[in-house]
C-alpha cells in the first residue's frame, strides 16, 4: 500500500510513522508513506496558503491552489490515484469497518486541514471526508495517524499474529474478551479457572459470553442490529435478565 500525506507540518510524522509496528511495516516494504508540504507548492511570494473568507468572517480559510497543485504532483509520481481522505469535522466518522474498508485500497491519500476551514472547491478533489469524531483538533494530523494506524494494522503480514485483528475490540462488532497472562495467581486476583482448562469449547463459549456482557455494560449501542448466533442471542438474554436481578 502506498500511503501519501499533505500537510502543513510534516515534522508531525516523522516519530509515529517510523516507529513500532507502522515503522516494521515500512522496513518490510509493506507499505510505503510519503509526507508533503503543500505550502511547498503555493505561488504566493509571501508563502501564504491561507487568505481571508469572502463574506466576512472569523478565522481564515486554506487556499485551493497549493493543494491541488500538491495532490497533482502526488499523483504524477503515484498514478493510482486510491482514495482521497479529507479530514474533517463535517465527514462520517471514522470506525473500525472505515478501516477495514480502507486497508483494501492500494493508494490512499490524506489531506490535512488547519485554519478554519478549506475552500469549498478542495472537496472536489477528494473520494472521502472522514472526522475522527465529535471534536475538533488544531488540525488533521493527529487524525490522520489514528486513521492510518488503525488501517495499517489490517494489512496482511503487518501484525505477528494473524489472528489478533479480527479478536480485537470492534472487529467482531463486540468489546473485547477479558485476556489474562502469568501468574495464574496475583496477588490474590486469580485467572479464571476455565481459560486454565484445556477445553477450549468451553473457552470460546466462556469468551464469548464475556464479550457480550462487557458490550452490554459498557457500550449497549454496539448490540443495535449487530446479527449475533442463536447461542449468543441466549447469552444476551441471560446477561440481561441477571442485570435485571441484581
Amino acid at each position: 500500500m502506498r500511503i501519501d500525506i499533505l500537510s502543513l507540518f510534516p515534522q508531525m510524522f516523522d516519530g509515529p510513522l517510523h516507529t513500532s509496528m507502522i515503522g516494521n511495516a515500512v522496513n518490510d516494504q509493506k507499505i510505503d508513506i510519503g509526507v508533503t508540504d503543500f505550502r511547498d507548492y503555493t505561488t504566493d511570494k509571501h508563502n501564504h496558503v491561507d487568505d481571508y473568507p469572502y463574506g466576512g468572517g472569523a478565522g481564515m480559510l486554506l487556499q485551493p491552489q497549493p493543494i491541488f497543485d500538491a495532490l497533482a504532483n502526488v499523483q504524477t509520481k503515484h498514478p493510482e490515484k486510491g482514495r482521497v481522505i479529507l479530514l474533517d469535522p463535517a465527514g462520517y466518522q471514522f470506525n473500525q469497518s472505515v478501516a477495514e474498508d480502507f486497508a483494501k485500497e492500494d493508494h490512499l491519500t490524506f489531506i490535512c486541514g488547519h485554519y478554519e476551514g478549506y475552500d469549498e472547491r478542495i472537496r472536489s478533489l477528494v473520494t472521502d471526508e472522514v472526522s475522527l469524531g465529535d471534536y475538533v483538533l488544531t488540525g488533521g494530523e493527529l487524525g490522520a495517524m489514528v486513521m492510518i494506524d488503525a488501517t495499517v494494522r489490517l494489512i496482511p503480514g503487518v501484525l505477528g499474529n494473524a489472528e489478533s485483528a479480527p479478536g480485537d475490540s470492534f472487529s467482531s462488532g463486540l468489546l473485547e474478551y477479558p485476556q489474562y497472562t502469568r501468574p495464574a495467581d496475583f496477588r490474590g486476583m486469580k485467572v479464571p479457572d476455565i481459560l486454565l482448562s484445556g477445553d477450549h469449547g468451553k473457552i470460546d463459549d466462556w469468551r464469548l459470553e464475556q464479550a457480550l456482557k462487557r458490550t452490554y455494560e459498557r457500550r449497549p449501542d454496539m448490540l443495535t442490529g449487530l446479527d449475533l448466533s442463536g447461542k449468543a442471542r441466549q447469552m444476551l438474554a441471560d446477561i440481561k435478565a441477571d442485570a435485571d436481578e441484581a
